[in-house]
């Protein structure tokens, strides 16, 4: 069955087009393996290496080969780069911009994009997203978190909301109708940390 076209940017094909298009064009200065890219995207490598086919033959991407492995960037010397950087920041920006600021920051366990972004990412339909909501599970610095928040605005143009909340109520709080409302709809995980032995 054929994947219809995703309402976050229904000119692009699918959803992983739009999540490796804005993994490179939103860091345009590295190169990535695409085992890289498809650990950071959650798609099968094979997907990722067809995809970026399909980008380096339409002069999005370049490549360069370092013995077997294979490393891409985005080409922002086209005339498409700047106006296709801008349309992947309010479309599918928050999943490749949002992982790198929150990763650093210690006390996260799980991130989440929750609200309408989220919804649309998964198809539903609704008007396009104005802001993004995003939940923090763990102990994270109130303050870290903000400024996480603010740097993800100025890539992203729109307003990014973070909400905290403690592992304890997330995984164990059926009574909290706020965790019962974000687990009933769209979750889009940003990072899980997994637990060392």
């Amino acid at each position: 069955m054929r994947d219809l076209p995703p309402l976050l940017l229904p000119l692009i094909r699918s959803n992983a087009v739009g999540e490796l298009l804005a993994w490179l064009y939103l860091h345009p200065e590295k190169e990535y393996s695409t085992t890289d890219l498809a650990r950071k995207t959650g798609i099968s490598q094979p997907t990722v290496s067809r995809e970026a086919d399909r980008f380096i033959a339409a002069g999005l991407t370049s490549e360069r080969r370092h013995g077997n492995l294979r490393l891409i960037r985005a080409d922002t010397d086209t005339i498409v780069a700047k106006p296709l950087t801008d349309l992947l920041a309010v479309t599918f920006g928050p999943a490749a911009v949002l992982p790198p600021l929150l990763q650093p920051i210690p006390g996260i366990e799980e991130a989440y994009i929750y609200g309408s972004w989220a919804a649309r990412h998964a198809n539903q339909p609704g008007p396009l997203p104005r802001d993004v909501d995003v939940l923090v599970v763990g102990s994270a610095d109130e303050d870290e978190l903000y400024d996480a928040a603010r740097a993800a605005e100025r890539i992203l143009g729109r307003e990014v909301n973070i909400s905290r909340i403690s592992p304890v109520s997330w995984n164990a709080d059926q009574s909290d109708p706020f965790v019962t409302s974000l687990r009933s709809k769209p979750l889009h995980l940003l990072i899980q940390q997994r637990s060392t032995p």
